[in-house]
């Protein structure tokens, strides 16, 4: 099976690597139960309930402790509200970065933490497609679910039942920190010459001019865009916008773009060579375009119109943020 450009993540393993941190306040307030004849663009509009206002969260930051009453049922997914912020609404589709706790509601143990990373803050990409089992925390749309439709700046706890027969059920606690730019905001830099020309138009979206020259035959990258943002490493998740042409005939094969500018996710170790080498080292906030030959991409042999066999491909990328990749605690 070949590598794929871009692999989202679903399970919450690999969320705990694309989100950060956690925080505090103090009693969760009840949050209003959605009036069922009102139109939302939220995923879930869960309400609060008996569960999710008994959680309690002490302290904020790094230190915030969460816990859970004995004896409190969670059978059912509840999201109470810790703190509203006073941002921007945050809706299914936004980058915006995150802290977080997940923690074992029958133990009070912490099963995983964003803090890690220098600043403790990462990135996340909140889902845009309908969660399909929004109470499992094995599903990155939890995440989802927990921030969406309050202010940036809000904190939440949300009751997830468990998962299945055997397992405890579980609490989610959620910062958000603010909205992050989903197109590179790095400064110009000069093109290269012989590389593929980028064009942008007013909402960043590039279209690639393939030069009247032999394609490489090893793989070049160049700045376009120069971040100043965390240095992506080996095998961390990144968050993208990306289109990617054919050089033989400028064809595209792939983009976000064309996916209503949804940014994507996924660790640079899940993608073929020639992306991997564009990315890594590069700065969150850079724009990059690569040339890749066949050997970097999918492979020598004979093309044909379904495959990228043989295809020198062209990216061009727009880095928005990197998460290391750690082990879980």
């Amino acid at each position: 099976m070949r590598k794929r450009p871009l692999i989202v993540l679903s399970t919450v393993a690999a969320a705990t690597l694309l989100l950060a941190g956690c925080s505090g306040g103090a009693t969760p307030e009840s949050t209003a139960t959605p009036d069922a004849g009102s139109e939302s663009s939220c995923l879930a509009d869960i309400a609060s309930g008996a569960g999710s206002d008994a959680v309690s969260v002490e302290g904020s930051g790094a230190g915030a402790k969460v816990s859970v009453p004995e004896g409190t049922d969670l059978a059912e997914a509840e999201r109470s509200v810790v703190v509203e912020g006073d941002g921007d609404e945050v809706m299914p589709g936004d980058l915006v970065s995150l802290r977080y706790q997940l923690i074992d509601a029958t133990t009070n143990e912490v099963l995983s933490t964003s803090e890690r990373g220098p600043d403790g803050v990462l990135s996340a990409l909140l889902a845009v497609q309908q969660p399909q089992q929004i109470v499992d925390p094995t599903q990155s749309t939890v995440f989802t679910v927990a921030a969406e439709c309050l202010p940036i700046g809000s904190s939440v706890v949300l009751t997830l039942p468990a998962a299945q027969e055997g397992m405890n059920p579980s609490v989610l606690y959620v910062e958000t920190i603010e909205q992050l730019p989903t197109t590179a905001s790095g400064s110009d830099v000069d093109a290269t010459e012989g590389m593929p020309v980028v064009e942008l138009d007013d909402a960043g979206s590039p279209t690639i001019t393939i030069p009247d020259a032999d394609a490489p035959t090893e793989t070049e990258v160049a700045v376009l865009k120069q971040g100043d943002g965390a240095v992506v490493g080996a095998g961390d998740l990144v968050t993208v916008q990306y289109r990617g042409v054919k050089w033989s005939d400028g064809s595209e094969f792939d983009s976000s773009w064309s996916r209503d500018a949804a940014p994507s996710q996924f660790p640079t170790s899940g993608v073929v060579p020639g992306f991997k080498m564009a990315l890594e080292g590069q700065k969150v906030g850079s724009q990059v375009v690569v040339a890749m030959p066949p050997k970097d991409g999918y492979g020598e042999g004979e093309t044909n119109d379904t495959d990228l066999t043989g295809e020198t491909l062209v990216f061009v990328v727009d880095i928005l943020a990197t998460t290391p990749v750690e082990q879980a605690p």
